[in-house]
């Protein structure tokens, strides 16, 4: 792809996005919906997805960002949801769908058939992390969803190579293919294991927030790298090492967490945003060579795919959340009993998304012997409805569903009554440990510098508090949301000053630089006091 196109899919996507933040259509579908309307508009450029650029360039980097933004402490307690899932549900929905495609399509081989049910088994890490953000699932279905999300892809990959090889005529068999699984996922956690600590260590001994971050960016690319070159999994080897990287981030120092949360952020946005117009791009490119399957056949059978993709999901889910009760009294005991509204909505969740379309488009057109691949352009026309479909209807409707079964959310109350109290514990130890330093004659200071520093502790612990105050009647501001303001408007002053005093030469552009950035980080502690 030439630099223009490139640039105008960024830039397109990131503008499109945007916008849908200002609308109650989640960005995703938006996205996709005007990559759809666009693909037909004269002289834009054939954006072809290619999987040599999608599952090396940009899978890594998606499911790391996700990965570190996930709890490992979360996805440990929800260890067996996430295991059936991400590798029980994808291997069932390989052989349900691959069956059900081999019957309700005549003259598909089995063998393809498979290949379609592997490439359309796992939900998409970038759509189920989405629409989970936007729709605010409890937090246990969000982490169940997070957890397949990043683990599903490794073993739909794996299957997607064992049923290709059984298609192109190598010779796979179940032993071969069992063999090839075990082998990738464990050699992908080897992997993430044996990167993870040296990782870490140079992250935590660069001294520099640029090297350091720059070392951030290089990260996934690195673990997947290795792990595809010992025909591992790179997936499960990116995800090992992020969920460790994540959850010992608060070893590195301050400036590099602020960096990196603005780096990672901006590479998610671009990335995802990316990523869901290429869907809608790849119309064109889908519809070209059907051949014999044009028009309400073809339409049949992504109807008929679609609707067993979906089914296929309940079929697993609801099995897979209550016999593990039934069989283990000690789950009964350790675990709450769940109703069937979760598992309901964790079976409707089940969009797919571009990792789906890159395997699908790497399905080789020719066999070693030289014949076709048999019905290639069906197996990614397929893929594609089957991706939209879930998207839009899956997507659209989860909101209204969650609403109507009146699922309880997350629980702002709660949460902000455990943060106050974690702020005031952290905040006690630490005016004890500022009382020892001021003991040492060494640490002297001026008691106007001392009480500055107990006021600083002062309006920490009493921040959180405020959130849970009362509302001023006239403005309808929280005294937090009012702090904040007065806050900002007295920054903006100081800043307007150093301006007028730059432009009158009175300091130069280097100090005003130096007087922002001092202010920037005035006003960024004064936001996050109330938005994190």
């Amino acid at each position: 792809m030439h630099v223009l196109p490139l640039l105008l899919l960024v830039a397109g996507s990131a503008a499109v996005a945007g916008a849908a933040r200002r609308t109650p259509v989640p960005a995703p579908l938006l996205l996709v919906a005007v990559g759809l309307v666009i693909a037909y508009l004269p002289g834009v450029p054939d954006y072809r997805l290619d999987p040599e650029v999608v599952l090396p360039l940009l899978l890594p980097p998606l499911l790391y960002t996700a990965a570190t933004d996930s709890s490992y402490l979360d996805l440990r307690a929800q260890l067996r949801p996430v295991a059936l899932l991400s590798v029980g549900y994808v291997l069932f929905a390989t052989l349900a769908v691959g069956w059900a495609a081999y019957l309700i399509v005549p003259g598909l081989p089995l063998t393809a058939a498979l290949v379609l049910g592997a490439v359309v088994a796992p939900p998409d890490a970038v759509a189920a992390t989405a629409v989970a953000r936007r729709v605010g699932l409890p937090s246990h279905i969000t982490t169940i969803l997070q957890g397949e999300s990043l683990v599903n892809d490794a073993t739909a990959i794996t299957a997607y190579k064992v049923a290709l090889a059984a298609a192109i005529g190598e010779g796979a068999t179940w032993a071969g293919g069992i063999g090839e699984f075990l082998l990738a996922a464990v050699g992908g956690v080897v992997v993430g294991l044996v990167l993870m600590m040296p990782i870490h260590w140079l992250r935590t001994h660069l001294n520099e927030a640029l090297l350091q971050n720059t070392l951030s960016l290089l990260i996934p690319f690195v673990a997947y790298g290795v792990a595809e070159q010992v025909h591992a999994s790179g997936v499960l080897a990116v995800v090992v090492v992020a969920l460790y990287v994540g959850h010992r981030s608060w070893e590195v120092d301050f400036a590099t967490r602020l960096q990196e949360e603005a780096v990672w952020k901006m590479v998610a946005f671009v990335l995802e945003s990316a990523v869901f117009a290429l869907i809608g791009l790849q119309l064109p490119v889908v519809l070209e060579g059907l051949g014999e399957y044009q028009g309400a056949r073809a339409a049949w059978y992504a109807v008929a795919v679609f609707v067993v993709v979906v089914a296929a999901r309940f079929v697993w889910v609801y099995p897979a959340t209550f016999l593990p009760r039934l069989l283990s009294s000690r789950i009964r005991e350790r675990e709450k009993n769940p109703t069937w509204k979760g598992p309901f909505i964790i079976g409707w969740a089940g969009m797919r998304g571009v990792v789906s379309l890159a395997i699908a488009f790497s399905v080789p057109v020719t066999l070693h012997n030289g014949a076709d691949f048999p019905d290639r352009n069906l197996v990614l026309f397929l893929t594609f409805t089957t991706v939209i479909g879930t998207l839009v209807v899956q997507g659209l409707t989860l909101p209204p569903l969650i609403r109507l079964l009146k699922l309880p959310g997350r629980d702002q109350q709660a949460e902000t009554l455990a943060e106050a109290n974690a702020q005031a514990q952290a905040s006690r130890i630490a005016e004890q440990r500022l009382d020892e330093l001021l003991d040492d004659e060494r640490n002297t200071l001026p008691p106007p510098l001392a009480d500055r520093l107990r006021a600083v502790l002062e309006r920490r612990r009493n921040a959180v508090w405020e959130r849970l105050g009362s509302v001023n009647p006239t403005t309808g501001e929280t005294v937090d949301d009012t702090y904040r303001r007065l806050s900002r408007e007295m920054i903006g002053a100081e800043r307007a000053v150093f301006v007028r005093l730059r432009d009158g030469r009175h300091i130069d552009d280097e100090m005003l630089r130096t007087l922002l950035r001092r202010l920037d980080l005035e006003e960024a502690a004064a936001y996050r006091e109330v938005a994190t």
